[in-house]
């Protein structure tokens, strides 16, 4: 009978000097790191009479994770306790010293002793509580092995010490021998709060059932608040394949692994681990346990509907949408409503692909709310409101919408769709071109708290909408000219969204184009030409257009060109109207390169009228400041500087630096060509007005590094103090003139050219 009981319940195989339970029969099973675990919860109960209040409160803060957690090193365990406790660190040291270094009765001794701790009116440790129930299930897992069994714990015990103490001698020998400083031994108390880091996992046998779950469970809550302080892909897919080496029907293992997979874009590996945590969750009969005959058939729709999700998320449409109808087909069966409603949900995101879904938008936002699905009513809302945005619709109505949609945030506490909520008014602002108002947003998402319960040393608000205004955030400063600011605004994201996480390719597409407009500013197109390749990777659409861009400074004017009219039509297409705007600006100061003023007109104006369709402000200024640059150099300065007053006040208001200082300096060169006609004294009004113009240009285009600029506005003010007469400053105009130009030599175009 013997024999049966071994091949029922217990594993003869060993993994690292680790005596193992077959994990369908118990649930637990006694380890080196357990039994030194036992050794300081009797010591703990032995001295406590002798220990100060803040000691035991210490040590009792420090179990509950120690317990919870998996198997640690002999050293980092006598650290733990020692930063709470030296005097119970040194006595469980020696008690597991004299253990490993006696004989078998010893560990004998120590279990029939522990036993003895439940005994008598008052117990030192109560049975049903943590400490306790923990107790029980060693002594209980002890008490069923075989004497083959023990002598085999006993001998992991041994090794478990042995290699503890070999380590610690070598790590003293290379100190000795490298003369490093003294380590600090301590540990702070918050570090067993945080996750377990790869190099905390020692143990690679099976985990016990409790630890299995505490562990998926906290990776699970990780990836989802502070993906920072998860086990990195390769590590937690090693310890998942762990785990399922032991249990190959632990569904969660399989979700997680799944989830795991997602980070890294691995499209097999993630299909795999998704259809197998739905087999494994059909075969151990979880969900017709709580569904009862509904349970088979619901673990399928949503299986059909989870591989839709999986598919459309790495742009498979055509396979989502063959699994979203199986979805629908297996839940019209069951009339599962709750169902057929993420459906329709998913339905619209690959129907906008195709054509307009409004109106299937707007019947999934009502039956959402008929049927009490407050969270995808919401998601439906926030879309609604950005495919109107993108629409042009104005910007009241589309806050209104979003007041209803917060109304449900908070009446049923979604903490993670106000943060989306934000982040989409912080979009939409900056689609509009108010910085103001994005400012504003980003501020209330940045000082607001989760309404979630967040673990010690956890990021709050660590999410893609978190990520999202930090990057409009870095944009801004940079716009502005704090470089340093956006600089470590970026610093930030790459700390709290590491480079292998899912939203980090919207810092890295944010970084490479600051980098892209500060090179450009800087003159050093070879470099901007660079960073080109980087950006396609991230954004297509955004590569090729700064490809453009970057060949026309070079004056390859018909590859420029060529590249921007099939952009066009691609815009055109896919109603990419902001991207078609700026576009249509990029052509049009192609036509002013080869002084075709007159054709890069209606250009401009089909930009102006989209910018204004869209309600694009910073577009539809920049476009105006291109109309009035046109009309100046076609000898019509008076109608330039009418067109300029209408939107040089949005343009200082919420512009970037480069478009105010274009702005001013077009303002002044404006002033100069209007003031040819005028008497002489009215003339040197309308010059002095004009040198203050530049002065203020010269401010802005300073603040961004623009040198191209600045030797543009130094030389139109040189021409303008010779003729006041004014030699001293006109010399010294001349000087930084001259050293620019030597910097910066023309691109083969006369000065005074472009105004941007």
């Amino acid at each position: 009978m013997a024999s049966v009981h071994e091949s029922l319940y217990f594993n003869p195989m060993m993994t690292n000097g680790v005596v193992h339970a077959n994990v369908f029969g118990i649930k637990d099973w006694v380890t080196p790191y357990k039994m030194a675990l036992m050794v300081l919860i009797e010591e703990l109960s032995q001295a406590g009479p002798h220990l100060s209040l803040l000691e035991r409160r210490r040590l009792n803060r420090l179990l509950l994770p120690l317990l919870q957690g998996p198997d640690m090193t002999l050293t980092r365990l006598i650290k733990a306790v020692e930063e709470c406790c030296p005097q119970i660190a040194s006595s469980v040291h020696i008690r597991i010293k004299l253990m490993a270094s006696g004989e078998l009765k010893d560990m004998e001794e120590f279990f029939d002793e522990l036993s003895e701790a439940f005994s008598g009116t008052e117990p030192e440790v109560h049975k049903t509580s943590v400490v306790g129930l923990f107790l029980r299930h060693m002594i209980l897992a002890y008490n069923k092995l075989s004497f083959s069994q023990v002598y085999k714990l006993y001998t992991a015990l041994q090794q478990y010490f042995q290699s503890d103490e070999k380590k610690n001698r070598q790590e003293e020998t290379e100190m000795e021998l490298t003369h490093c400083e003294e380590l600090d031994g301590k540990m702070e108390k918050e570090e067993f709060d945080e996750p377990l880091r790869e190099e905390e996992i020692s143990c690679n046998g099976p985990l016990s059932q409790k630890q299995a779950e505490y562990f998926l469970s906290q990776q699970a809550y990780l990836l989802k608040n502070d993906e920072t302080k998860v086990l990195s892909p390769a590590s937690l897919q090693k310890e998942l394949n762990n785990l399922l080496k032991f249990n190959p029907d632990f569904s969660e293992a399989h979700y997680l692994s799944y989830l795991n997979s997602l980070r890294v874009k691995d499209v097999f590996s993630s299909t795999h681990s998704l259809l197998h945590y739905f087999d494994r969750l059909i075969l151990t009969g979880a969900e017709s346990k709580s569904n009862g005959d509904e349970g088979y058939g619901r673990s399928l729709r949503y299986a059909a509907l989870n591989l839709a999700a999986l598919h459309c998320r790495f742009g498979h449409y055509q396979q989502a949408a063959l699994a979203l109808q199986e979805a629908i087909r297996i839940a019209q069966e069951s009339n599962d409503h709750v169902c057929l409603q993420h459906c329709l949900s998913w339905l619209y995101i690959l129907e906008q692909k195709k054509t307009d879904s409004g109106v299937l938008l707007e019947h999934s936002v009502k039956k959402s709310v008929f049927f009490g699905l407050p969270y995808l009513a919401s998601l439906g809302i926030q879309s609604m409101v950005q495919q109107r945005a993108l629409a042009g619709k104005t910007a009241n109505k589309l806050m209104d919408a979003l007041k209803d949609s917060d109304l449900l945030h908070w009446k049923h506490s979604l903490s993670e769709l106000i943060d989306i909520s934000i982040a989409q008014k912080t979009a939409i602002w900056r689609l509009y071109g108010r910085s103001t108002m994005v400012l504003q947003q980003v501020q209330m998402l940045l000082s607001m708290n989760s309404l979630e319960a967040v673990n010690v040393g956890v990021q709050q608000n660590n999410t893609e909408s978190f990520a999202v205004v930090l990057c409009h955030l870095a944009e801004l400063h940079a716009e502005q000219g704090y470089f340093a600011a956006a600089a470590d605004i970026l610093k930030h994201l790459k700390q709290r969204f590491p480079p292998n996480s899912q939203h980090a390719q919207l810092w890295m597409l944010f970084d490479q184009k600051i980098q892209f407009d500060r090179a450009m500013n800087d003159g050093k197109y070879h470099v901007a030409d660079s960073l080109v390749a980087g950006i396609t990777a991230l954004n297509s659409v955004e590569g090729v257009y700064r490809k453009a861009v970057v060949l026309k400074e070079q004056n390859q004017m018909s590859e420029a060109h060529r590249l921007l009219q099939k952009l066009l039509i691609h815009c055109q297409k896919t109603k990419n109207m902001e991207m078609a705007i700026r576009v249509l600006l990029a052509i049009a100061k192609l036509y002013w390169r080869s002084m075709r003023h007159t054709t890069a007109l209606p250009v401009l104006l089909q930009a102006l009228a989209l910018a204004r369709e869209y309600r694009l402000q910073s577009l539809a200024s920049e476009t105006i400041l291109c109309l009035a640059f046109s009309q100046l150099m076609l000898g019509m300065p008076e109608q330039a500087l009418s067109m300029l007053n209408t939107t040089i006040e949005p343009t200082l208001a919420h512009g970037s630096v480069l478009d105010k200082g274009a702005a001013m300096f077009l303002v002044a060169k404006c002033q100069v060509a209007s003031a040819v006609a005028l008497a002489p004294h009215k003339k040197v009004e309308v010059l002095e007005s004009a040198i203050l113009n530049l002065n203020e240009a010269k401010t802005y285009f300073a603040r961004v590094d623009c040198k191209d600029q600045l030797r543009d506005v130094y030389y139109y003010q040189a021409r303008l103090f010779h003729s006041l007469g004014k030699t001293q400053e006109r010399n010294y105009c001349a000087m930084f003139f001259r050293q620019l130009d030597q910097e910066l030599p023309a691109c083969g175009v006369p000065l005074i050219s472009g105004f941007k």
